[in-house]
């Protein structure tokens, strides 16, 4: 097990490239199990979760050929069925959360699929049940072993339905969507996400030759097609790295530009964190951050204490509120961040009171952040990553905090954070990778 050991306290200083997205990524590579003909994909971001999923393409018979660093061709032209059957993939499925993303497009073009209970972060419940329930309303048919085995088919074609779906899930829309590219007739799925991740996929299915209307709203129109053709796309920037890297410069006192990041598709990520008080200047497509010593809470106009909480898109990403939180941990005034789909993402600040923040946990969804404003740095500890976000999270709270810090399990930063050691230690920081 690897960790890092952070020597904290250090501004930094520098330019940063955001990695492609993740959470665009897992869709965008499963989506090529939908056609015959080559794909390729740029800007993929080189990290553990990406890599065991294409791994995983390429143990299904996806020919799989590496252009360049970020850049791959994909071709799903004879698919092995039976290898869904093998100790090999359940063992692969079961330990990837995006795995979840092959049952969409398995089951549009070869009408059947399989997946054991993914893996992925422990943050709390995150049921599957918008995925099957939409899936079985385009015909079809769920039958679970246990509770950890799922398989599904369709006898016949997939039959294009209307459904209003119980959540707006991301990854519940997008398995949707790759299955009714392929339906007969048209699928109309209301209450649908609409994340910039999930626009990118709906514009890449259209580019191989989709039918879909709606994009970029909660109302999508899909008329199935018989088949699709290759295309080329290449992934956004990540918007949790730069929303980490935003955090990371004014919880450091840092001054740092973020380059190419897609300004406009950074919903409201920019203007949260204005409201922490961290200045944020747009120079072109660049994001710079100046050094500041202090920076201090808004309030709302009546006086009352702001709370951040987080939403389905254009609301906040619940992605980066342990970004907010611990970057509230130096600020001026107070912050109540509320944390509403995940019950067990908070509770890593054990380790930041630990550190000496002022926190007060109400419960599993809430947490109050009186801020310390750089009169008292934390103090550096021993910890453990709990989960990717909450890892980085006490990765910057370890760079700027007094003495030697150790971080445990940071193979959970890895699935997210493409390099993230290296490339912070290009900026200044000290950070070691140890064994």
């Amino acid at each position: 097990m690897a960790a890092f050991e952070v020597r904290g306290g250090k501004p930094l200083h520098g330019e940063i490239t955001p990695q492609g997205a993740k959470n665009e990524a897992l869709q965008i590579l499963c989506a090529v199990l939908l056609t015959s003909e080559p794909i390729t994909i740029s800007n993929i971001p080189d990290i553990r979760d990406v890599n065991k999923l294409i791994e995983l393409l390429r143990d299904l018979g996806v020919k799989v050929g590496k252009l360049a660093t970020d850049t791959y061709i994909f071709q799903a032209e004879h698919i092995n069925l039976d290898y869904m059957d093998t100790p090999e993939f359940v063992a692969q499925a079961g330990s990837l959360r995006g795995s979840v993303m092959i049952l969409g497009p398995m089951l549009g073009r070869f009408g059947r699929c399989q997946l054991p209970k993914p893996g992925g972060d422990k943050i709390g419940r995150r049921p599957m049940d918008t995925h099957f329930l939409g899936l079985e309303k385009l015909g079809g048919k769920l039958t679970l072993e246990g509770l950890d085995f799922y398989r599904i088919k369709v006898e016949g074609k997939l039959t294009g339905t209307h459904m209003l779906l119980d959540e707006a899930s991301v990854t519940g829309t997008a398995n949707i969507l790759m299955a009714a590219v392929l339906a007969e007739g048209t699928t109309t799925i209301y209450n649908a996400a609409c994340e910039p991740y999930l626009q990118q996929l709906c514009r890449m299915l259209v580019r191989m030759g989709a039918n879909i209307q709606g994009i970029g709203s909660n109302l999508l129109t899909i008329e199935g097609v018989q088949s699709l053709g290759g295309t080329e796309h290449r992934m956004l920037p990540d918007m949790i790295e730069i929303g980490s890297f935003i955090g990371l410069a004014a919880m450091t006192g840092s001054e740092i530009t973020i380059k190419d990041c897609q300004i406009p598709e950074l919903g409201l990520i920019p203007d949260t964190f204005r409201k922490l008080g961290i200045q944020i200047e747009f120079r072109g497509d660049d994001i710079h951050i100046p050094a500041q010593p202090h920076y201090e809470i808004a309030t709302y106009l009546d006086g009352s204490i702001l709370t951040v909480s987080d939403h389905t898109w254009p609301g906040f990403t619940p992605d980066l509120l342990s970004i907010v939180l611990v970057v509230a941990c130096q600020a001026k005034g107070t912050v109540l961040i509320h944390q509403k789909m995940f019950e067990s993402r908070l509770f890593f600040v054990d380790k930041l009171i630990d550190m000496g923040a002022q926190i007060i946990l109400c419960d599993p969804h809430r947490a109050t952040v009186i801020g310390l404003d750089h009169t008292k740095r934390l103090n550096g500890i021993t910890m453990t990553s709990p989960d990717i976000r909450a890892g980085v999270a006490l990765l910057i709270a370890a760079l700027s905090a007094d003495g030697t810090s150790t971080i445990l399990n940071v193979e959970q930063i890895d699935r997210g954070y493409q390099f993230i050691d290296q490339r912070l230690n290009a900026l200044g920081a000290d950070i070691r990778r140890i064994q």
